[in-house]
Parts: structure tokens; C-alpha cells; sequence
């Protein structure tokens, strides 16, 4: 029997509000019990998440802060997709994706940003303000993007918080931009390197890009596998592994994602799934799912679909690309990297043709019987977007439906009420 370790002591050393923490922990813990350990017929494999989640604010972190001390490493937090755990990687920092799923300190957070600010703006300041994230107090460094009006105003306040760095993402794509864009990769691997006081050395880069890409790879592996009828994994769990790719050891989240993809392509031959076959198939599309955000997710599901893809940034587009290992220079390499972290297709981009073309092309690969599309409130560049999917979906003839919404449950009636019709309709 392992033994039980008290970690109050370590958060409380984070500079933790260890009883509001508690608090948030238990809340979590039931959301988790009533999303994925009430679902039927779970690939065995998937087992492995629900150890992620027991230890993701207790285990992982402990792992973290005993690197911190015995071997010097640095914690490197970020938010967003488009900052290269690679460059992290390399540099001996540890990456590490930051809380902002759940609405938290909101009376806090409105003393400094407005009330109709998105709802991951408000939770993963509110995280600070509240001191509930273990991530956010381990982090030496934050690595913020302007990917959107809201995010880089937000950063402004967030960096008198914690030590910042903010990356300049292109909003075009063009040959200009690229050479910006290849620049800002340098700058950000200068600060990491600044901050570990650890060279990126072409070595050291290298083996981060086969780290990562190897991480890509069994999730593409997974992802194949939805293609099947009847679905060997439902989208709660596969949602739960790219939040996963964020937190945990990316060698040994590798390890158990081959294992789920191993037991899944044996579902798939056996002709096991996690739902009966003719299930309706959803293809979710929109803005990302931070932990603990399962709502709109388990909805669907509960409502007798099954989703086959996640066209967003906790889901397809995390491992759609690989960073080319052809590079022998650490010059080369950030250059491979700077091209494939370009090539996400984010609404933040005008025009924005790309991401339309991935989710129609998801749809039809995935077999998808309807597109949902969700953007959490205020978010106005997936609001606008989804007209332009909307039009997109009806001429290839795919049932649509678009949701806005935010982390509380005050509209998981309505939702549901709204997704059930969907469901029959399709």
C-alpha cells in the first residue's frame, strides 16, 4: 500500500490559501467523479487519467518542486498553444500549462479587469488573485501571447503578479509575418535561456523536438481511432489526454496515451465501443477546455452523442503538426519550429480559411454526423468565426449548432434542453 503524503506543507510553502485550495480540490474531484467515472465501458487504459487528476495539484507539482531544488530547474508557465514547450524543453525548464477553467475570486479579479471580460481571462487571474494554482505559484517565469485584445491587456495587470514574457503572435500570415514570427522564437529562447542560465544547445533542441513530437504522435495515434464505428473512446477522455499534454511528464504521458491508442486499435478491431454503434457523431469545435471545464462536454455525451474530434486548441490542433527533425543547427531547428507553431489555425488569424477547411475535413474523416461549435462569452474572434463556419457547414451539408457560454452551471438546463434537440434533430 503506497504510502499517504500530506502536501498542505508544500502548498503552503507555494504561498498557497491552502483552505481555499481544499475547497477547490473537492469541487474538482466531484466534477470528475459525475463527468468520466459515470461513463460505461471506459478503455481500461484510461485509468492512467484519472491518476493524472488525483495527482495533478499534488504528485505532478511535488515532482516539479524536487526538480526545482535538487536539479535547478526552472518552471515555465504559459496559456496558450502557440508558446514551443520544445524551446522550454531545451533550454532544462519545465513546461507547464496554467489553471483556467473554473471561475474563481471573480469579485477580486472585477477589481482589476472588466466584468464582461472572457470568462479564461477572469479564471486564470482569479487562480493568481485567489492563490488556488500550484502551476502558477511554481512558475519562475510566465510566458504570455497577444493573441487577443483581452489577453494581452490582461497581462498588463498579470505581470505585476509574476515575472512575464510576452510573445508577439502575428494576426496575418504572410511572408513578413513569418520572419517576425521566426523572431519572436528567438527572443523567447533567449529569455528562457536568461532565465534557466542553461544554453540551448543544438543537442538539447533536438532531443526536445522528439520529446514533444513524440507526444504528438500517440495522440494522432488516439485520434485515428475515432474514425471507427462504434467509437472505442468517448470525447470526455480523449479531451482529458491533450489537457493532460499540458501537466504531466511528457515521456511518461507518451507512454500511457500508446497504451490507450494500443487498447483502442484492438477495440476498434473487435468491434468494442464506448457507445453503441450509430451513435451520433459530434465534432466539437471553438474555443479551448482548460481543467476543469468538462461541462459542455459531458452534456453531449449525457445527451446520447458521442464526440470523434476536438477541432480547438485542447484537441486537434495541439498535435496536428509535427516540428520537422531534419534540423541539424539550433538555427534550423527554431526556424522548424517557428514554421510548424505558425501553421495553427487560430481565430486570431484574418483571413482565417485554414481552420474552416480543418473542420470541414475533420467532419467528413471523423465520419461526423453534426458540428458543434462553442465560444465562451465575449470571445469576440469565435463569435465572429462562427458565422463564417455556419455558412461553410450548410454547404457541405452538416448539421451546425453554435454555443455560447461560460464556466458557471447556471445554463446547463438550458444547454442541455438546446444540445438534446440538436442531438435528435441530426
Amino acid at each position: 500500500m503506497a504510502e499517504e503524503i500530506d502536501y498542505h506543507p508544500m502548498w503552503k510553502d507555494l504561498g498557497m490559501d491552502v483552505e481555499a485550495h481544499d475547497g477547490l480540490l473537492a469541487a474538482v474531484g466531484g466534477m470528475y467523479q459525475d463527468v468520466f467515472l459515470t461513463q460505461e465501458n471506459r478503455p481500461k487504459s484510461t485509468e492512467y487519467l484519472d491518476n493524472v487528476v488525483m495527482n495533478i495539484h499534488s504528485g505532478r507539482i511535488k515532482e516539479m518542486v524536487d526538480h526545482k531544488a535538487s536539479d535547478g530547474q526552472k518552471v515555465v508557465g504559459s496559456f496558450c498553444l502557440y508558446v514551443p514547450e520544445e524551446i522550454v524543453r531545451a533550454a532544462n525548464g519545465i513546461p507547464a500549462g496554467l489553471c483556467s477553467g473554473a471561475d474563481w475570486a471573480t469579485d477580486k479579479v472585477e477589481e482589476h479587469l472588466p466584468r464582461n471580460t472572457c470568462p479564461l481571462i477572469k479564471s486564470f487571474t482569479g487562480f493568481k488573485l485567489g492563490k488556488v494554482c500550484p502551476y502558477i505559484e511554481s512558475s519562475d517565469l510566465v510566458v504570455g501571447e497577444n493573441t487577443c485584445d483581452g489577453k494581452k491587456k490582461a497581462y498588463e495587470y498579470f505581470g505585476t503578479q509574476k515575472p512575464m514574457h510576452i510573445m508577439d503572435v502575428p494576426n496575418v500570415k504572410n511572408d513578413g509575418t513569418m520572419a517576425n514570427w521566426k523572431a519572436e522564437i528567438r527572443r523567447l529562447a533567449e529569455r528562457v535561456e536568461q532565465e534557466t542560465g542553461t544554453k540551448i544547445t543544438a543537442e538539447s533542441l533536438k532531443e526536445a523536438i522528439r520529446v514533444t513530437n513524440d507526444k504528438r504522435r500517440a495522440l494522432q495515434r488516439l485520434s485515428a481511432t475515432r474514425a471507427a464505428d462504434p467509437v472505442p473512446i468517448s470525447g470526455r477522455d480523449s479531451l482529458l489526454t491533450v489537457q493532460a499534454a499540458f501537466m504531466d511528464d511528457a515521456e511518461r504521458l507518451t507512454g500511457a496515451i500508446n497504451a490507450m491508442a494500443d487498447e483502442c486499435e484492438q477495440r476498434v478491431r473487435d468491434g468494442v465501443g464506448v457507445a453503441p454503434k450509430g451513435t451520433k457523431r459530434i465534432l466539437y469545435t471553438g474555443t479551448p477546455m482548460a481543467v476543469p471545464f468538462w461541462k459542455l462536454f459531458s452534456l453531449i455525451e449525457k445527451a446520447g452523442a458521442v464526440i470523434v474530434g476536438e477541432e480547438c486548441c485542447t484537441g486537434y490542433r495541439y498535435y496536428k503538426d509535427l516540428v520537422d527533425e531534419s534540423g541539424k543547427t539550433v538555427d534550423e531547428m527554431l526556424d522548424a519550429i517557428a514554421e510548424r507553431y505558425f501553421n495553427i489555425n487560430c481565430a486570431i488569424f484574418t483571413p482565417n480559411p485554414g481552420r474552416i477547411e480543418d473542420v470541414m475535413r475533420l467532419a467528413k474523416e471523423l465520419h461526423a454526423d453534426g458540428i458543434i461549435d462553442c465560444s465562451l462569452q465575449f470571445c469576440t474572434l469565435y463569435d465572429m468565426e462562427s458565422f463564417t463556419l455556419e455558412k461553410a457547414a450548410k454547404e457541405a451539408g452538416i448539421p451546425y449548432m453554435h454555443i455560447s457560454t461560460d464556466y458557471s452551471n447556471e445554463d446547463a438546463g438550458q444547454l442541455s434542453t438546446r444540445v438534446e434537440a440538436f442531438v435528435e434533430m441530426i
